[in-house]
């Protein structure tokens, strides 16, 4: 069992995490690029459960960012999702090409003349 004066030091550093200087879409991109996501897709996690683990783990230092929340930040979160998307759109046409790319088959026709 963890003791009072631990819990309160781990509160201290989680809520540290978050300094309120920092733009908060500087900290979600550092966050999440230090996140292990990785590790649970190798688990068997699907990518919904992997960001509700990491909104759970981090859920302190999100409270804080939400504190001061406002319209231009709105916006900003907005911005992000679009581009998130648009990001996720290439990827999977990149994935279609190399998938296109992989089923064709390229025939030396000179060859099957000398075979016949």
């Amino acid at each position: 069992m963890i003791s009072l004066e631990k819990k309160f030091f781990m509160k201290k550093i989680m809520n540290k995490k978050y300094n309120k200087n920092e733009p908060w879409f500087k900290w979600l991109t550092r966050e999440l690029n230090s996140y292990e996501a990785f590790q649970d897709f190798a688990r068997g996690k699907n990518p919904e459960d992997v960001a509700e683990d990491f909104i759970s783990k981090n859920s302190n230092s999100i409270s804080e960012v939400f504190e001061n929340f406002d319209e231009e930040d709105k916006d900003t979160l907005n911005q992000f999702i679009k581009l998130t998307e648009c990001e996720w759109y290439v990827f999977k046409i990149l994935e279609k090409q190399i998938a296109l790319r992989n089923n064709i088959r390229f025939v030396d026709f000179k060859k099957r003349k000398k075979n016949s």
